[in-house]
C-alpha cells in the first residue's frame, strides 16, 4: 500500500489521466504484430485478468466479509485504487528489462527486471522471489474452492456419490477426510488443466482470451439483476461499507486492524498489485513500448477490484446471507445467488466458477514454471507441469484455512522482491513515461 501510494504520487496521477489511451492500446489499435514478445496486449490482459477475476472476487470477497465485515470491502477500494500505480510501474519494467533465458528466450517478470535493471549482485532477490512464486501461484486455492462448491451445492444435495461420505477420515488434511467427491474433482481438474498448460503461454493465451471476457460478463450481469432487484438497499450498504473500515463493529474482535489488514489481504489476492504475477504476464506482451503494457496493466485492478469485488459485496450484504450463516468462502457466495436469483442462481454461479478456476489454473502454471525456469533452466521447464498437476488434486482434498494459510504467505514474500525493486528502479519508469508521451504529443510514433 504504501509502495503503491509512493507511485501514485511521483507518477503525478500520469497512468490515471491516460486511462484511456491505456483502452486504445487494449482494442489493438497499436498493434504491432512484428514486436518482440509471445502475445498482444489483449491476451496479455486476458491471461493476467484469468488470475485475478476468478476466486478471489467470488470466494474471496466473502472471506473478507466474514473475517473483516462490510469495512474490509473499503480497504479493498483502496488497494485497488493505489494498485493501479503499482501496476502501472511493475508491467512498464516488465517490458523495460526483459532477459532472456537459458534457452535464448526473451522472458519478463520481478526475476528479469531484478537482475536486468538492478544487476546480477541482485540476482538473490531474484532467486527469493522464484522460491516464493513456486509456491504461491499453485492452483490450490482454485481448485478447493471449486471441489467445495460442486460438493456442497451439487453432491451433497442431490446425494450423488453418498452424499457426505469420506474414505480415510481422521487424515489431518481435511477435517473430516477425503470426501469421496474432491477426489474425483481433483482427478477431473488435472486432466483438463494438464490438456491446455503443456502448450505453453500461446495456447494459455488464446484460451482464456476467448473465455475470460465471456465469463466476467455472464457473472457481472447475474450479480446486476441481484443488486438492481434491491436497488433500495444500495446506499444503506455502501454508506455501511465506508462507517464499518472505520469502526470495525462488524469484524471478528471489533478491531479495526483486522479490518484494514483483511481488505489488503484479499485485495492483494484479488488484483495481484505488486505481488509479480502480473509482471510475468505482460513481460510476454508484444510490443516496443514498455509504457503502453504499463498503461494496459492498470486497468485490471479497477475491473477485477473495483468493478467485480464490489459487485460480489453488494451481492452477499444484499441478500443478508453473511448475518444468518455461518457459512464461508464460496458456499457463502453460492448462498447469495441462490437467494437473489432463484432457481437458477447456484446453476450460473457454477458455470461462472468452473471456467474462473480452470483458467486462473492455466495462468498460474505459466507463472510457476518460468519461476522453475529461472531457478533450475528453462529447458526443465516442463518438470513443474507435473508438480502442478499434483497440486491441483492436493488442493481440492485440503481445508480452505490449509489454502489460504499458504497462499497469502507465499504472496506477502514474492512482493517484498517485486515492491524492493520496483521502488528502487521507479526512476527509469518515470523516465520512459516523460519520453513516451513526448513523443506521442510530437507525432513521432504510430
Amino acid at each position: 500500500m504504501g509502495g503503491g501510494l509512493f507511485f501514485l504520487i511521483i507518477s503525478r496521477f500520469i497512468p490515471y489521466r491516460h486511462f484511456f489511451h491505456g483502452i486504445d492500446i487494449l482494442t489493438g489499435k497499436y498493434e504491432d504484430p512484428d514486436a518482440p514478445g509471445d502475445i498482444n496486449h489483449f491476451q496479455a490482459l486476458s491471461s493476467a485478468l484469468a488470475a485475478t477475476v476468478g476466486m478471489g472476487n467470488i470466494s474471496g470477497v466473502a472471506i473478507a466479509i466474514i473475517v473483516g465485515g462490510p469495512g474490509a470491502i473499503f480497504w479493498m477500494w483502496v488497494s485497488a485504487l493505489v494498485g493501479m500505480a503499482t501496476k502501472f510501474f511493475t508491467c512498464t519494467l516488465a517490458i523495460l528489462y526483459r532477459g532472456y533465458d537459458s534457452m535464448g528466450k526473451l522472458q519478463g517478470g520481478p526475476m528479469y527486471f531484478i537482475t536486468e535493471g538492478l544487476g546480477k549482485k541482485w540476482k538473490p532477490l531474484a532467486i527469493f522471489f522464484s522460491i516464493a512464486g513456486l509456491l504461491g501461484c499453485t492452483p490450490m486455492f482454485q481448485s478447493n474452492q471449486l471441489s467445495q462448491i460442486l460438493r456442497d451445492t451439487v453432491f451433497i444435495p442431490l446425494d450423488i456419490l453418498g452424499g457426505t461420505s469420506t474414505v480415510l477420515s481422521g487424515s489431518g488434511i481435511s477435517e473430516a477426510g477425503f470426501f469421496i467427491s474432491d477426489i474425483l474433482v481433483g482427478i477431473t481438474l488435472a486432466i483438463l488443466v494438464a490438456l491446455v498448460i503443456f502448450g505453453g503461454i500461446k495456447r494459455i493465451g488464446s484460451v482464456t482470451a476467448s473465455l475470460v471476457p465471456l465469463m466476467v460478463l455472464i457473472y457481472v450481469m447475474a450479480v446486476v439483476y441481484i443488486i438492481i432487484s434491491n436497488y433500495t438497499e444500495i446506499p444503506y450498504y455502501l454508506s455501511l461499507i465506508v462507517t464499518d473500515a472505520f469502526t470495525g463493529q462488524a469484524a471478528a474482535g471489533g478491531a479495526v486492524g483486522v479490518v484494514i489488514i483483511t481488505g489488503i489481504r484479499r485485495a492483494a489476492f484479488s488484483n495481484e498489485a505488486g505481488i509479480g504475477t502480473e509482471a510475468m504476464a505482460h513481460g510476454a506482451a508484444k510490443t516496443r513500448e514498455p509504457v503502453r503494457e504499463g498503461l494496459v496493466a492498470m486497468l485490471e485492478p479497477a475491473i477485477d477490484t473495483l468493478l467485480v469485488c464490489t459487485m460480489t459485496a453488494l451481492a452477499i450484504l444484499m441478500t443478508g446471507v453473511w448475518t444468518t450463516s455461518d457459512a464461508d468462502g464460496i458456499t457463502l457466495t453460492a448462498m447469495a445467488f441462490s437467494q437473489g436469483i432463484p432457481g437458477i442462481g447456484n446453476t450460473v454461479l457454477i458455470i461462472c466458477v468452473v471456467i474462473f478456476s480452470i483458467t486462473t489454473m492455466f495462468t498460474y502454471n505459466y507463472y510457476g514454471a518460468k519461476c522453475f525456469g529461472f531457478l533450475f533452466g528453462a529447458e526443465r521447464r516442463h518438470y513443474y507441469n507435473y508438480f502442478y498437476l499434483f497440486a491441483v488434486f492436493f488442493g481440492a482434498i485440503m481445508t480452505i484455512d490449509a489454502v489460504v494459510s499458504l497462499i497469502d504467505g507465499m504472496f506477502a514474500l514474492m512482493a517484498i522482491p517485486t515492491m524492493t525493486a520496483t521502488l528502487l528502479l521507479s526512476p527509469k519508469v518515470m523516465q520512459a513515461t516523460r519520453d513516451y508521451f513526448r513523443r506521442r504529443e510530437a507525432g513521432e510514433m504510430d
